[in-house]
């Protein structure tokens, strides 16, 4: 049922396209290419020139959804950085559909690295989707109560209850902070309405934008369908909303279909590819130029804050894969699409007279091949793939070659060479040395791919309707005849090399079993653990992890899975950034391999990017406790107490004494009294995961500290220490109950001491969990809720008693995360990293 409903988005779109594909068959059953084709071609300079200054004009005022919602918020930055964030949104969003995702995806990883709070950014979103859709509303119910609409479009008997309705929305918003004067509740959500001033302006705004948007395609329009600019706009709005509620990608095949049945309900005759014509013109003009000026936008960012390191490079840099993924699927499916429809005869006529027609036959055939390729690529683009990158340069430059070859296409031609100069500078940012067959493909992926070549397969089909079909047309080569049979072929082509590759992903290896690792993997681990920075990585030596190391033995990832969880603990160990960039790319493509969602808990701040570049979003989770020993020591009145313990204890005669890991076996007899009366006392159990256990294995592979009362021995730790002299930190910590009194700050302070004699830079005092998440009304629910538990959990745990207890070491607490995948369950989660760290579901609710 999970698979299904992840399913059920994309196969509905799939399915409205499928359908908007089949009624634009048949509205323009007796239109051909060529009609099309000359309409666009025969399009007057200043249409096209008006149409593009109105386009700048709308994604102007596009700007001011985001300028009035940080206003509205209380945010302010500068304006530039606005107008950049905003158009890039919308560029991308309006072309490639999906735009509450898409949009607010891009605000988000903009925002979030200008400086506001997740929650500032849900509420910019929020106010951005409304003013969009607010507008539109207004537009359409003011524009339905005024034109009559053509009976053959949806809901045309019911126009006037629709544009009462439409109306009454947006004024009811505009008024609602009077009329209500409290949050409207929704469900479970709290809505604050704006007051009457800023429910205008987002009216207005939107009703401005969905304005300009219509007149561009009104300026493109034939002149033989102009009753004037009202009743072209109720047609626009319905299909604008069809297209919008399809979910289908731009709307496309849908807004095409209702604007071509409301103008062909008029009984205007043969004017079918003139619509049709201005159509694709506008969706060229107004869709496909601001995406190329956003990509051209970012670059030449990127390469501005390369120069300048300026702080804004990063973000960008994350950016630009998804974006030159996204741009060489386009190109694929120009390439796709371009075979499927014939040449330009005047074109051709010159090919024939300096191409042979085998030349020309085999260029059109590889050009759809070329496309289908580029469509698959693009996966490993994202992925960040080196080889993807390698092979996606050599066939845009081959690709502009034959776009040449097979009919003098120079425009397709300029866009795969300009994508390529653009791609040529970014080869560090395809880092990862892995297979094409090894990257995983998503639902999404999969389906966007199919339905590329569906209307591939729909433009032959339109193309060439006036053909006859035969089975020796598949054999057929002409210059001026031969537009069918090269279709057909090519449309083969593109997909066999699908086919092929789906066939080669089926039957690669299957996925090692899960295994823990044995006594060579710990040593292949171990100068690993030793140069790390975080003294975390010695988790690793309590073996009940599986070790996931790099393929040159680099660094590694420490994880174990419950349920659907692959849960990773802490960061990527090891030196080489590239090795723990590239271990999680591969730890994600693993999961997704398995059905499975990735995890990593305890995350540090210095490596988020590490999981933004992957699409991770993160959840605090507490705070971790670290003492900066070059200023330690028990001076001062805070430290009194403490002082007076250690003072005191050491003239009782405790003393603690640092064994090495080779002298622990010996003492195990003693440590495991000790252990089993502090367990019997405390009436708990042994966890995991994220701590160590008494296990004999794992304590002889580290150092130890032993407290002594005179000749007794009365507690123990075992002891995490960084080969680099970065940081020290214990693990399991155990003392006899009836023991003196203090002999845990006394363990804790003597090995402060001794680590700051050794050159130690830090002592790790482990995590807080819940410590410093936020309980205010505009935090999170998850932040809200982590606090409660921290303020109110002490029958289950003792989070604010560990917070105290760590805080009179005058520690630095450092922010802890959970990197997670967008659309996982997070209840089920946490509760399965609960079960981990418990050892089981029954320790979860014991002690």
């Amino acid at each position: 049922m999970a698979r299904l409903r992840r399913l059920a988005g994309p196969l509905l779109s799939v399915a409205m396209l499928c359908l908007a594909l089949w009624a634009l068959r048949h509205l323009a059953s007796e239109v051909s290419y060529r009609e099309v084709a000359r309409y666009v071609h025969g399009l007057e300079n200043y249409r096209l020139a008006l149409a593009v200054l109105l386009t700048a004009g709308s994604y102007g005022v596009m700007i001011l959804y985001d300028w009035f919602g940080l206003k509205y918020i209380g945010k302010h930055l500068p304006g530039a950085q606005v107008s950049l964030i905003s158009f890039i949104s919308y560029a991308f969003s309006n072309a490639l559909g999906m735009a509450l995702l898409i949009s607010g995806s891009i605000r988000y990883r903009f925002y979030i690295q200008a400086g506001l709070s997740t929650a500032e950014v849900a509420k910019v979103v929020v106010y951005t989707t409304l003013s969009f859709w607010l507008g539109l509303s207004a537009l359409t119910g003011f524009t339905l109560l005024l034109v009559p609409v053509p009976p053959s479009l949806p809901l045309a008997s019911l126009r006037l209850p629709v544009a009462i309705v439409l109306t009454l929305i947006p004024l009811l918003w505009i008024a609602g902070s009077r009329l209500l004067g409290r949050p409207l509740r929704i469900w479970r959500w709290r809505l604050s309405l704006p007051g009457t001033l800023v429910a205008t302006r987002q009216v207005l705004v939107g009703a401005v934008d969905w304005g300009l948007a219509a007149y561009v395609l009104y300026l493109l329009m034939p002149n033989q369908v102009d009753t004037g600019f009202g009743h072209f706009l109720a047609i626009f709005v319905l299909a604008q909303i069809a297209g919008l509620i399809s979910h289908v990608p731009g709307g496309l095949g849908v807004f095409e279909a209702v604007m071509l049945a409301g103008f062909g309900a008029e009984g205007n005759q043969g004017l079918e590819a003139p619509i049709l014509g201005a159509l694709a013109a506008y969706r060229l003009i107004y869709y496909f130029l601001p995406l190329f000026a956003a990509t051209v936008v970012v670059l030449w960012r990127e390469a501005r804050g390369l120069r300048q390191k300026a702080l804004l490079a990063p973000w960008f840099t994350g950016l630009l894969p998804p974006f030159f993924a996204g741009l060489t699927m386009v190109s694929g499916a120009v390439l796709l699409f371009s075979g499927a429809t014939s040449a330009l005869p005047a074109r051709m006529a010159i090919l024939r007279d300096v191409l042979p027609l085998a030349v020309l036959e085999v260029s059109h055939f590889l050009s759809s091949v070329v496309g289908m390729m580029l469509l698959i690529l693009a996966r490993g683009l994202q992925r960040r793939l080196d080889a993807a990158y390698v092979l996606t340069l050599v066939l845009l430059v081959l690709g502009a070659v034959l776009s040449l070859l097979k009919g003098i296409d120079y425009e397709e031609a300029t866009l795969l060479s300009l994508l390529a100069l653009a791609l040529a500078p970014a080869h560090k940012l395809f880092y990862r040395r892995a297979s094409m067959f090894t990257a995983s493909f998503s639902w999404g992926w999969i389906i966007a791919i199919v339905a590329v070549l569906v209307c591939a397969g729909w433009l032959v089909g339109f193309s060439y309707k006036h053909v006859e079909y035969s089975n020796n047309l598949w054999w057929e080569f002409s210059f001026y005849h031969g537009g069918a049979p090269r279709a057909l072929r090519a449309l083969v082509g593109a997909a066999a090399v699908g086919l092929l590759f789906a066939l080669a992903n089926l039957i690669r290896p299957a996925r090692p079993d899960l295994h823990l690792p044995n006594e060579d993997d710990l040593q292949r681990a171990l100068p690993l653990i030793k140069g790390y920075t975080s003294a975390q990585g010695h988790l690793a030596l309590t073996g009940d992890k599986t070790l996931l190391f790099d393929a040159d033995n680099r660094a590694f990832i420490m994880y174990d899975v419950e349920g659907r969880s692959w849960v990773a603990m802490g960061d990527p160990v090891g030196e080489d950034e590239d090795a723990r960039r590239e271990l999680v790319w591969t730890f994600r493509d693993q999961c997704e391999r398995a059905g499975g969602w990735p995890l990593f808990y305890q995350v540090r701040p210095e490596d988020l990017d590490l999981y933004l570049e992957v699409g991770m979003n993160f959840l605090k989770i507490g705070e971790e406790a670290r003492v900066d020993l070059t200023g330690f020591n028990l001076d001062g009145k805070s430290k009194k107490v403490l002082r007076n313990t250690i003072n005191k204890l050491t003239r009782d005669g405790m003393r603690m004494e640092i064994v090495p890991a080779e002298a622990v076996t010996a003492l195990m007899p003693q440590l495991k009294k000790i252990s089993d009366a502090w367990m019997r006392d405390k009436g708990v159990r042994e966890k995991g995961f994220s701590l160590g256990t008494f296990d004999p294995r794992y304590l002889e592979r580290t150092p130890m500290a032993l407290v002594w009362q005179g000749e007794d021995l009365v507690a123990f730790a075992n002891l995490f220490l960084c080969g680099n002299k970065e940081e020290a930190s214990l693990d399991l910590m155990r003392h006899l109950p009836d023991g003196t009194a203090g002999v845990m700050d006394f363990l804790f302070i003597s090995l402060m001491q001794w680590s700051k004699q050794e050159g130690y830079r830090w002592f790790n005092l482990g995590m807080a969990p819940f410590s410093g998440l936020q309980n205010r009304r505009s935090a999170p629910l998850w932040s809200r809720l982590g606090a409660m538990l921290f303020g109110r959990g002490e029958r289950f745990y003792n989070f604010r008693g560990l917070r105290k207890y760590k805080d009179k070491f005058d520690p630095v607490w450092e922010p802890r995360y959970l990197a997670v995948p967008n659309g996982i369950a997070l209840p089920l989660v946490f509760a399965n990293v609960a079960s981990l760290i418990s050892g089981g579901l029954s320790g979860m609710v014991r002690r």
